[in-house]
């Protein structure tokens, strides 16, 4: 009893305590009906979770908890993967829809997931589970039955265990736990399908009974076979299951133990579940509840010989042997499948590293590998195998091509995937081919994969140091080379940019051969190269060092052997100038030590090298000048005047003063002196000393030819010779006194010049002094001239006084006849103003005429019942005349040429922007040239087609399409004039694809507002949209502001790009224009900016360096005087023109587009409707958002990306004005938001008043924005309008925009209309299945562009297929319409007091012809409408009744007049005044209509106009871009040719001239432009000598770095990159990778000693 309550109590641990059965005896009726379904509930979710865990074990995939399974499954994924294990042949992974479950997790369950359901069933059906088993699809996907597909799922899994596939399935009924929450939600989950729980427990006689056997046979077979196995007697078992009747297959005897064992423990565990489950009160007992199934019995047994089999396999793995293995694997007992003998090799290897890695994972004990592991192994071995088979055909194929000699041939062979190798590099074929097919020459054989594989890794990577080369980065070739598949050796880092040089000249000698770039050997050949040149100059400077201390010791041999170093690389070393070479040597060395002020200083290899050749060149000179010398000496001997006279001229001797005319005197005194010095001591030794003409003393023999720069203690001086600088003393005095006699004779024409002189002086001094003399007197003289001059106008004025008086009566005449003169002209003007003034009295005149009918028209127009007789003189205007059609086809054309401009230009733009990224993606090597010229030929296409689409037209379509494009008016139609339809198919695409989609089919379905009718049906979209996602999408209001909504941003996107764009200009473009050119305009209050720009122009300015730090906070930059006054002045400058813009905009509602503010006020409305309770300035903060921050900010940021401003292609704004206008936005939107500064900003805090008090502005603003009347009546159009309509509304769409549209409609029609007698889904069925693109656009010639005949745009002519049928006078609002077209004609042709009279008098005669003249004239102007080229039709519904007798038009309005009098639309009592009113309103709005078309098509010229423009933007970009492409591909022409001409600084063609200025880095240091440099100690600066020199390309200079004389770097410095470092605020930048350079200064020096600033 004991152990049977723990065996109890253990049961009610596992699972729900629902009772005992005498516990279920208290219970009532319904208690017990209640725990029965808990039970239930519970019995059914243990299945569930068995279920769950077989199928985890089959798919090796995780499912969802117990409790969602359910839902999991209606997919059909996890039912699909379960038939992939079942039948992968039949049901591949790539088949699965929806395989990941991103859409179902997304959208939900899609139609085409019942594939997946399919898939499974089919599995079943090819595994041979009976059929009773089989759910339906709908038990699946709807959930209608899934009690049965687990049922099924349990039956499939002991089927599978009894073919011994799968692992049997767990009985888990007590094991597991579930809460009273889930057994409760279950069981009301088993109430709604209202089904019988299947029975579980029957599923192994199920099968048994569904098998083509003896059932009662097969039954008393099965017990016995239970009988024999709890008598646990072996042979007994054996034969019972070896009875033909239980039909059990697959028996080995020899396993007849482990059957036993096997079947024993599954039979007890069976019963001991069953004692489980009779536990509960509704348990019903079945026979093999405790009895082992057929099913489960062959489960078993093969369960048995499947481990047998696993470990024979085992044994035949530790033997290692192939072809056992083979036997072993091909086993029937295992079932593998896809076992190939050819592969049984590939086999051992797997299962031999697979039995391994398993036994590691085991801590070393050793375990056989399952069934699922061994399938898994032969699978994979059999994917190795067809995969070294592929990569041998693949090695065969590149053995062939290097054969071929075709590089591409082996290109397409490489990078061929079966081949396993690594990336090839496409623009190396010839690299691979040449060195490839060296590699095949030399082994004489073909290479094996290894081989391959190996010299692509090395030629991919030698392809890349190539392109690294043509880059021309040094660090980025230096990479290259360091790449372990180079197997490039001894790169240095120090000598990056030698090896880029090196390897660039490399490269361009080889341009001309047929592979272009550099094989492994040549870059390795390179490297080497230049590292020996490296480590060359290295010993060079330290043979310098050796020769600058030698020097210093003054040991001439020392020295001699220092010159003569090998590593030193001098020139020239003569052994017997070692003296002098020491002597001038030193000498440079002391003169450079005082020139440079340094006693330290040190000779360079130049100096030294050329004082080498100095000092040759000085003993060169001394042999010549002495040979001359002795020669002049025997001359004097010799007495050989002539000899003499030419040896004394000869340059080697450099005599002074030699005259041709004293030869004779010279030999008499050299002989002289010769004499006098002969006497003075010894002779004949030869000797004599002369000064070199650097002062330098020469020795030299003139017997043995030997010469000294020092005088040898063996030398004695031989006086019997002259030397130069006694030979140059007499010379000098004969040739003194020869000039002496010569003097006089010369200066005698000077004397006379200079007496002429002295005259000529004399002379002019006498006219001076006449001439100040009359100067002085001026005045005086003036004033005597003035008195004579004033005497005698006095005299004559006296004279005439005389005259006048003696004569007095004449004159009086004279005046009276020029008074009458005078009267007579006034008179005649008079009578010439009358007649001038004839032409305004007739005009008076004709006024008064009109007065009358101005007064019936002021009634017409003003009066509230104007009357019938005012009425008929106007209704004419109500007529359609040829100029109203005229105006309507002009009207109609401009729409399309503005549609298609709009169309073509957003095509072109993105075009252009593509372009861009192509060429900055080109600048950074990611894409070749050819991409960018393929994309330029299709810019130049659009240039060459001005208007690229061209409309068809329905006649381009083919006649078997016509219905059909019918059918899409009647769609679109609908589309247009219903915005539910778009305004939910907005919301169901992804936001990613909204823009796109309201681009391409809102804004074509409404001709992009081309018109009022389409702007006000689209504004009647964004509002239904705009109300929608406000009331389902916002939960609270600043959403709106923090996130991207969706109908906010088309709204936005619309009236900023389309209607809005001129209203936008119109109100941005003079403040803009008037920040732009104010060129003394810098706001910048950012205080580091303004920091470092403060740097950088004082250094600049004084060439000197600030001693300030180059980088700074906030606080750091603030605490200098002059930052703060400069940001003080730009917060100035901010106010001012902040102030500007501000009152400019809230000056200028009117300029805000109507369809903007009243999207605001719809705005306005849902959000007070949504959010009740929230502030009115917390709702017109957001309202602000919309019109100031979406709609004007952007465009006050970005005024050229949004046509406020007029810009050129080269030439845009500068980051000075974008900074300007940036500032000025921010500032207004901080006053829109009720922003201010603080934090980072503390610094800007005195503009927070301003903002508060623009806030209020801002606000009153926003208030007035949304004070606008509803679209019905600012645009004068209602639910009739189109009736009433002259012609019917057109549309210009592409044929793949109807194509993609009726797509999105089928796919979300029962989203968009969930009734589906919507006349939405009416119309879907009419057009049926979306058509190919073929069908819509007919008969194509195949060599048409197809994708370009689909952007073809076409017309479409709308029309309502509901439209009320002719006839028919139902509605009333149709009969008032047809009602008034009557009485207009009546009352034009017949008159009368009131309508009532004129409808009861009858119609003359004469009054029938005119009413039949008037229709006649009518037919005529509508034909003439219909003949031109326009779709002008006029509603015939409307126009039939017109035609009409005028009597029996009478009689018709008569009835239509009773008929409304009932209706309540007009009275009798007032003569039908209200049918009148409504004609005298239609003949308004008639005028209006005319009016606004006038002004429509003014404003769609002056868009055209605009759009032209634009376009005349884009060709003159496409002309950049043509001239860029060009100018790349003639540089590629005339790669490594050398011009002759270079393109100035300054922008003129100059021939070229190299300049070059050399400064030492210490003098650098001084004028702080070199800071440091790295690993160079400061007093080592000297040693350094920078050369800085201009190159043929302008603004880049060549800097040449030298160390001691020795070449050590070289750059390129260009002077543009310096000036934007300099603008970004950088001020020190490196150069050599090592030197530390002062920006600022650095532009200083170039300006100064280049560009002469």
């Amino acid at each position: 009893m004991e152990d049977e309550d723990q065996v109890d109590r253990g049961v009610g641990h596992n699972r729900a305590a629902y009772g005992t059965i005498e516990d279920n005896a208290r219970l009532s009726a319904e208690e017990m009906d209640e725990k029965r379904k808990e039970n239930i509930a519970y019995e059914y979710l243990c299945h569930l979770e068995e279920a769950k865990v077989w199928i985890e074990a089959c798919i090796n995939d995780h499912l969802p908890m117990t409790t969602e399974i359910e839902e999991g499954l209606r997919n059909g994924v996890y039912l699909a993967k379960l038939g992939h294990f079942m039948k992968p042949e039949l049901v591949p992974l790539k088949r699965i829809y929806d395989r990941d479950q991103e859409r179902y997790n997304v959208r939900g369950l899609h139609f085409r997931h019942t594939d997946n359901i399919n898939h499974w069933v089919n599995a079943l059906e090819h595994m041979g589970l009976p059929q009773i088993f089989y759910p339906e699809t709908t038990d699946i996907y709807d959930r209608k039955n899934m009690p049965r597909v687990i049922y099924c799922i349990h039956a499939l899994s002991l089927y599978m265990f009894k073919l011994g596939l799968a692992p049997q399935i767990e009985d888990l009924y007590g094991k597991i736990k579930f809460t009273d929450e889930e057994i409760s939600a279950m069981r009301k989950e088993l109430e709604k399908y209202g089904i019988q729980m299947p029975a579980f427990s029957k599923i192994g006689g199920i099968l048994a009974n569904e098998m083509p056997v003896d059932e009662a046979a097969l039954h008393a077979a099965v017990i016995a076979i239970n009988d024999a196995i709890d008598r646990q007697v072996i042979p007994d078992t054996l034969g019972a299951i070896q009875n033909p009747a239980a039909h059990l297959v697959n028996i080995a005897p020899d396993y007849a133990a482990g059957y036993q064992d096997i079947l024993h423990s599954a039979k007890y565990t069976k019963a001991e579940n069953a004692r489980n489950k009779s536990i509960d009160p509704d348990y019903e007992p079945d026979v093999y509840d405790e009895l082992l199934t057929q099913a489960e019995i062959q489960g078993n047994i093969n369960k048995v010989n499947t481990s047998r089999a696993l470990e024979k396999l085992d044994e035949v793995l530790q033997k290692q042997d192939a072809s056992l293995l083979l036997q072993a694997l091909k086993n029937p007992h295992l079932n593998l499948r896809d076992v190939q003998p050819d592969n049984a090799e590939f086999y051992l290897v797997r299962l031999m590293k697979d039995r391994d890695v398993k036994k590691n994972n085991n801590n070393g004990e050793a375990v056989m590998l399952d069934k699922d592991e061994v399938q898994t192994a032969v699978s994979e071995s059999n994917k190795e195998a067809d995969t070294e088979y592929q990569k041998i055909l693949a090695v065969q194929a590149i053995n062939a091509a290097v054969s071929s000699g075709d590089a591409q041939q082996l290109l397409a062979a490489l990078v061929n995937p079966k081949a396993q190798l690594p990336p090839v590099e496409e623009y190396a074929a010839n690299l691979y081919m040449e060195e490839f097919a060296n590699i095949k020459e030399e082994k004489q054989a073909d290479l094996d994969y290894e081989e391959i594989l190996g010299g692509v890794r090395v030629l991919s990577a030698i392809a890349k140091i190539n392109l690294a080369v043509e880059t021309g980065d040094p660090v980025g070739t230096f990479n290259t080379l360091l790449d372990r598949n180079a197997h490039i050796q001894n790169p240095d880092e120090s000598n990056q940019k030698k090896y880029q040089d090196a390897l660039v000249t490399a490269k361009v000698a080889k341009a001309e051969y047929e592979n272009e770039l550099l094989t492994h050997f040549e870059i390795q050949e390179t490297v080497d190269m230049v590292n020996s040149q490296v480590h060359e100059e290295h010993e060079r400077i330290v043979a310098i060092g050796l020769i600058n201390e030698a020097v210093d010791r003054g040991v001439p041999q020392g020295t001699l052997e220092a010159l003569q170093m090998a590593t030193a690389k001098l020139k020239d070393i003569e052994p017997k100038q070692a003296v002098h070479y020491q002597n001038l040597l030193a000498a440079e060395k002391q003169k450079k030590a005082q020139k440079t002020d340094d006693d330290s200083a040190q000779l360079w290899v130049d100096e030294i090298q050329a004082t080498v050749n100095t000092a040759n060149r000085h003993a060169e000179e001394g042999n010549k000048m002495s040979v001359v010398v002795a020669a002049v000496n025997i001359a004097v001997d010799d007495a050989d005047t002539q000899n003499l006279l030419n040896l004394l001229t000869n340059p080697d001797v450099a005599l002074c003063s030699v005259t041709p005319e004293c030869g004779s005197i010279y030999l008499v005194q050299l002989q002289e002196a010769k004499n006098d010095k002969t006497g003075a001591g010894d002779t004949g030794s030869g000797w004599m000393m002369n000064k070199a003409k650097e002062g330098h003393k020469f020795y030299f023999n003139i017997n043995t030819m030997e010469y000294a720069w020092e005088r040898p203690e063996t030398v004695v001086k031989d006086h019997s010779l002259l030397t130069r600088e006694e030979i140059q003393k007499v010379v000098t005095a004969v040739t003194a006194e020869h000039d002496r006699e010569l003097l006089f004779k010369s200066n005698e024409p000077i004397i006379v010049k200079l007496q002429a002189r002295i005259r000529g002086y004399q002379a002019r001094e006498a006219f001076n002094n006449r001439m100040n003399f009359m100067k002085t007197q001026l005045p005086a003289i003036v004033q005597i001239q003035a008195w004579y001059r004033g005497q005698r106008q006095h005299k004559k004025y006296r004279q005439r006084l005389g005259e006048l008086k003696e004569n007095e009566d004449s004159a009086i005449k004279i005046q009276a006849q020029v008074r009458m003169y005078l009267a007579r002209q006034k008179y005649k003007e008079r009578q010439k103003y009358y007649k001038a003034n004839e032409p305004q009295i007739v005009k008076i005149q004709a006024a008064w005429r009109s007065n009358m009918a101005r007064h019936d028209y002021m009634q017409l127009m003003h009066a509230e019942n104007p009357p019938i007789s005012v009425v008929r003189k106007f209704v004419h205007l109500l007529d359609q005349s040829d100029i109203d059609y005229t105006e309507e086809i002009d009207l109609q054309k401009l729409r399309q040429q503005v549609v298609t401009e709009i169309r073509s230009n957003q095509q072109l733009e993105l075009d252009l922007d593509q372009m861009d990224i192509k060429i900055g993606l080109l600048v950074k090597n990611r894409i070749t040239l050819q991409d960018v010229i393929t994309h330029d030929r299709k810019l130049k296409n659009y240039k060459e087609n001005t208007r690229g689409s061209v409309n068809k037209g329905l006649k381009a379509l083919s006649k078997e399409s016509r219905e059909r494009l019918e059918a899409y008016q009647h769609l679109f139609y609908l589309l247009q004039t219903n915005p539910r339809y778009l305004a939910k198919l907005i919301f169901e695409m992804p936001q990613s694809r909204t823009t796109k989609f309201m681009e391409s089919v809102i804004l074509t379905l409404y001709n992009y507002a081309s018109n009022q009718r389409e702007e006000y049906l689209l504004l009647k979209l964004f509002k239904t949209a705009l109300e929608e996602e406000i009331s389902s999408k916002v939960d609270k209001m600043s959403d709106i502001v923090t996130g991207n909504p969706m109908v906010v941003k088309m709204i936005v996107g619309f009236n900023r790009n389309a209607r809005g764009q001129g209203s936008l200009r119109e109100l941005l473009n003079p403040l803009v224009k008037a920040v732009l050119e104010d060129k003394n305009l810098a706001i910048n209050t950012n205080p580091i900016e303004v920091y470092k720009a403060w740097v950088n122009q004082m250094e600049t300015q004084s060439g000197k360096a600030s001693g300030l730090p180059y980088d700074a906070t906030n606080e750091q930059a603030l605490e200098h005087e002059e930052v703060r006054q400069r940001i003080d002045q730009s917060v100035q400058a901010l106010r001012k023109a902040t102030d500007l813009f501000l009152k400019h905009i809230l000056g200028a509602l009117d300029k805000i587009p109507y369809g903007m503010r009243y999207m605001a006020k719809v705005m306005r409305d849902a959000l007070k409707k949504k959010f009740p309770d929230a502030p009115e300035k917390d709702v017109l903060k957001i309202v602000g958002n919309l019109i100031y921050y979406r709609y004007i900010n952007s465009a006050i940021v970005a005024p050229d990306a949004f046509d406020i401003i007029d810009v050129t292609a080269n030439k845009g704004l500068t980051t000075d004005q974008r900074r300007n206008l940036g500032s000025v936005a921010k500032i207004l939107q901080f006053a829109a938001s009720n922003k201010g500064f603080g934090g980072d900003s503390a610094h800007l805090a005195s503009m927070n008043s301003y903002i508060r008090e623009a806030h209020e502005k801002f606000k009153k603003y926003f208030k007035e924005a949304c004070d606008v009347e509803e679209p019905d009546v600012v645009f004068n159009i209602d639910q009739y309008t189109d009736v009433t309509m002259v012609t019917k509304p057109v549309i210009f769409i592409s044929i793949r925009e109807i194509v993609d549209t009726h797509q999105l409609l089928l796919d979300h029609q029962d989203a968009l209309a969930p009734d589906h007698s919507d006349l939405l889904h009416e119309l879907l069925e009419d057009l049926g299945d979306t058509p190919d693109s073929d069908i819509l656009l007919g008969d194509v010639d195949e060599t048409s562009n197809k994708t370009q005949l689909e952007k073809s745009e076409i017309t479409l002519t709308l029309s309502n297929k509901y439209e009320v049928p002719e006839g028919d006078q139902t509605d009333i609002n149709n009969m008032v319409i047809r009602t008034k077209r009557m009485v207009v004609d009546v009352i034009r042709c017949q008159p009368g007091e009131n309508l009532t009279q004129i409808l009861n008098t009858p119609a003359t005669d004469e009054q029938e012809e005119e009413h039949a003249a008037l229709v006649k004239k009518r037919d005529k102007v509508d034909k003439r409408a219909t003949d031109k080229e326009a779709n002008l039709v006029r509603q015939q519904s409307v126009m039939s009744e017109t035609r009409l007798a005028l009597s029996t038009m009478k009689t018709k309005v008569k009835k239509n007049l009773h008929a409304l009098v009932l209706a309540g639309v007009v009275s009798h009592k007032d003569h039908y005044q209200a049918i009148v009113n409504m004609i005298v309103q239609d003949i308004r709005n008639q005028r209006r209509y005319r009016q606004r078309r006038k002004q429509e098509m003014i404003r769609i010229r002056d868009t055209f106009q605009s759009l032209s423009t634009k376009r005349a933007f884009f060709e003159e970009q496409i002309d950049y871009y043509n001239r860029y492409v060009k100018t790349c591909l003639d540089n590629l022409r005339t790669k490594g040719k050398k011009t002759h001409k270079r393109f100035s600084f300054f922008g003129k063609d100059t021939d070229i001239k190299q300049v070059s200025i050399k400064y030492s880095a210490s003098k650098l240091h001084e004028k702080g432009v070199v800071l440091e440099i790295e690993d160079l100690p400061m007093n080592q600066f000297k040693n350094v000598l920078f050369e800085i020199a201009t190159t043929e390309d302008a603004g880049v200079f060549d800097v040449n770095a030298k160390f001691m004389g020795v070449q050590m770097e070289k750059v390129d410095l260009i002077f543009q990159d310096l000036l934007q470092l300099q603008y970004e605020g950088v001020a020190v930048m490196k150069m050599f990778n090592r030197a530390k350079v002062n920006v600022n200064l650095l532009i200083f020096l170039l300006n100064k000693k280049f560009y002469g600033k």
